[in-house]
C-alpha cells in the first residue's frame, strides 16, 4: 500500500501543468519531438546500482536492454513482474500502444518505459539517450566523474509516417561496411527506420551474385578516374587495369541486414533497371542491344543510352535470377528495381526491342519500358514481396501492385495516390541531400542545387491536392544522397547531417506542430552529440555559440 502511495505521487508530481515547472536549460532537446511531453519536477539519478529491468516477455528485446544499460553504465536485467521497481528503469509491456509508439515517465525514484513492441522501447531508448549529456556519446573520452541525470518528464509519442527513411547511393562510390553500420546508427538515432541502399549503377555492381561472379570480378571495377573531373573522364585505354570500386560479400550484407534489424532499421535494396545498367555490360554484353562491351563507366555518361534489351529473353532470365538471389538474402518487404532514366533510343533501333513492341500489341517504347516492368513485378510477388520503383515506372501504364517513389517533385507520387497506388515522397527540390546547402565556394563540391536545413524542413509529404482516401496512400518520404561527388565517409556525413535531423522531425510529427526557430537550437544540440560520436557535419550552429 505504501509503495502503491509513493508512485501516485509520483505521478501526481509529474503531471504538473508546463507553465508551473521552470524548465531547465537545454534539456529537452529531442529531435524528432515529441508528439507529446509535460515536464516535471527534479531528476532521475542514475547509481552504481541502478538497473535496466525488462518486464516485458518481448522476444527481440536482448538488444534494447543492452543499448540502455551500456549507455548509462547500469546493468541489464529480466522480471517475470509486471510491476516496476523503484529505483531502477523498467521496460513494461503496453499491448494497447501502436507498434512503434511509446511512453516515457521519468520519475525522481524511477523511470517507466512503456511500449507494445520492440519498436517503441527502442525509439523511447532515443529519447532518453537525447536526454542525457552529449558526452555519454564519447567512449573514448568519457568525461571524468560525469553525473548521469534524466531529467522529469512525461512523454507520449508516436511517428506519423511508417516509411521514414535516408537513401544511400554505394554505385559511384563504394563505402565499406564498417562505415554502412555507421550510416545505420546515424538512422537510428534520428528514429529513421528504412536504409535505402542504392547497390547497382553503372559506374558499379556492388553485391556478389552466386550465379553472376563476373558481376563482382568485373562489374565491381572501374579504371581510377578520381583525379580528374566526374563529368570530364578521359577515356578508358586498351589494356589499363580497373582498379577502383569495391563490393559487399553476402557474408558482410547479412551481418549489415542483422545489425539495422537490431536498430529496428529494414533495408530496401535497389537493382537498377532496365537503364543505369551499363556495369552489367561489361561482365554479360549480351543483355545489352548492342552485344557489345562496354567498360565500366569511371564517371558521368550523359545521355546514356545503354539499357537492357526487353526483346532479348535471356535479360528476364538473368534478372530473374538475381532478384532470386537478392529477395532471398534480404528480409525486407520491398525490392526496388530503379526504372528511372531509361533513355529508348537503343530500343528504337534495336531489331529485338522491335519485334517485341510488335509482338505485343504495344505502342511505343514508352508502353515497352511498361511492359518490361511487368514481366519483374510477378517474380517479385511470387516471392511474396513488393515492387518499388522512381516515378519513371509511371510512363507507359504502371504496374497493378507497384510502389512509386516520386522524386521528380511530387506530380508522380500524387497520380500514383490518386490510381490507388502505395507512395514515397522524395522530391529533389526538398530532400536530394547530394544538393549544396551553403555558398558554392565555401563548401565541398556538390551536384548542384541548393537545399539547406530550413528548406528541409518546410516540406510536408503530405500534398495538399490528395483527399483523405489518397492521401492515405502516402506511406512517408525519405532523402536521397547521390555521390557522384562524394568520395569520402567524411563528405558522405557532411552532406547528410544535420539535414537528416530536419527529415526526422517532418515525417514524425505532423506540419502543427512544427517550429523551425525552436527545431534550430534543438539541433544546435544534436550538433554536439554529432561531434562527441566523432561524425561530420554542417555547423549551421556556430552563430549561436559566437
Amino acid at each position: 500500500m505504501q509503495r502503491t502511495m509513493v508512485l501516485i505521487l509520483l505521478l501526481a508530481a509529474c503531471a504538473l501543468p508546463p507553465q508551473e515547472v521552470e524548465e531547465p536549460e537545454m534539456t529537452f532537446n529531442i529531435i524528432p519531438r515529441p508528439v507529446h511531453m509535460l515536464p516535471g519536477q527534479g531528476t532521475y539519478a542514475i547509481r552504481p546500482d541502478s538497473r535496466v529491468i525488462d518486464h516485458t516477455g518481448l522476444a527481440g528485446m536482448e538488444f534494447n536492454l543492452e543499448f540502455l544499460a551500456r549507455l548509462l553504465g547500469a546493468n541489464p536485467s529480466t522480471s517475470p513482474s509486471k510491476n516496476p521497481a523503484s529505483g531502477h528503469i523498467n521496460f513494461i509491456l503496453a499491448p494497447e500502444l501502436t507498434a512503434e509508439a511509446y511512453s516515457l515517465d521519468v520519475f525522481n525514484e524511477m523511470v517507466i518505459v512503456k511500449a507494445a513492441q520492440p519498436a517503441g522501447f527502442f525509439y523511447a531508448i532515443q529519447t532518453i539517450r537525447q536526454l542525457l549529456p552529449v558526452q555519454v556519446e564519447d567512449s573514448e573520452h568519457p568525461a571524468e566523474d560525469l553525473v548521469l541525470e534524466i531529467p522529469a518528464v512525461h512523454i507520449t509519442d508516436a511517428p506519423r509516417f511508417g516509411w521514414r527513411g535516408m537513401h544511400l547511393d554505394v554505385s559511384r562510390h563504394f563505402f565499406p561496411a564498417d562505415f554502412i553500420k555507421q550510416y545505420i546508427d546515424m538512422l537510428a538515432l534520428h528514429k529513421l527506420n528504412v536504409f535505402h541502399w542504392h547497390l547497382t549503377d553503372d559506374n558499379g555492381w556492388r553485391l556478389e551474385i552466386d550465379a553472376y561472379p563476373k558481376l563482382t570480378e568485373i562489374s565491381a571495377w572501374r579504371v581510377d578516374r578520381e583525379h580528374e573531373p566526374w563529368r570530364e573522364w578521359s577515356p578508358v585505354q586498351p589494356g589499363e587495369q580497373a582498379t577502383y570500386g569495391g563490393f559487399y560479400t553476402k557474408d558482410e550484407v547479412r551481418e549489415i541486414i542483422a545489425y539495422a534489424a537490431e536498430r529496428q532499421i529494414t533495408i530496401i535494396p535497389e537493382i537498377e533497371m532496365p537503364g543505369h545498367s551499363s556495369e552489367v555490360f561489361a561482365s554479360y554484353p549480351e543483355l545489352s542491344c548492342q552485344g557489345e562491351h562496354i567498360d565500366v563507366r569511371p564517371g558521368s555518361i550523359w545521355p546514356n543510352f545503354e539499357i537492357f534489351c526487353a526483346g532479348n529473353d535471356s535479360v528476364f532470365v538473368f534478372l530473374e535470377n538475381v532478384l532470386a538471389e537478392v529477395m532471398e538474402l534480404f528480409p525486407a518487404e520491398y525490392i526496388h528495381i530503379g526504372g528511372d532514366e531509361a533513355h529508348k533510343q537503343r530500343w528504337e533501333k534495336c531489331p529485338k526491342c522491335q519485334a517485341r513492341i510488335k509482338a505485343e500489341g504495344l505502342a511505343d517504347e514508352h508502353e515497352l519500358q511498361s511492359w518490361f516492368i511487368r514481366q519483374i513485378e510477378p517474380v517479385i510477388l511470387a516471392a511474396d514481396k513488393k515492387m518499388i520503383g522512381w516515378d519513371e515506372i509511371l510512363e507507359g501504364g504502371l504496374a497493378p501492385e507497384a510502389t512509386v517513389m516520386s522524386w521528380r517533385g511530387e506530380d508522380g507520387g500524387i497520380a500514383a495516390a490518386r490510381m490507388g497506388h502505395d507512395v514515397i515522397m522524395c522530391p529533389y527540390q526538398h530532400l536530394y541531400f547530394d544538393y549544396y546547402q551553403g555558398d558554392e565556394k565555401d563548401e565541398p563540391e556538390a551536384i548542384g542545387g541548393f537545399t539547406p536545413l530550413r528548406k528541409v524542413y518546410e516540406y510536408d509529404p503530405l500534398p495538399d491536392e490528395l483527399n483523405t482516401e489518397e492521401a492515405a496512400h502516402v506511406l512517408g518520404a525519405q532523402a536521397n544522397l547521390w555521390t557522384e561527388f562524394v568520395k569520402t565517409t567524411d563528405h558522405a556525413e557532411y552532406m547528410v547531417l544535420p539535414r537528416m535531423a530536419a527529415l526526422a522531425e517532418i515525417v514524425w510529427i505532423d506540419p502543427e506542430q512544427k517550429d523551425y526557430d525552436d527545431f534550430f537550437k534543438r539541433a544546435a544540440t544534436l550538433g554536439q552529440r554529432y561531434a562527441a560520436l566523432n561524425w561530420n557535419y554542417k555547423d549551421y550552429f556556430i552563430l549561436l555559440d559566437s
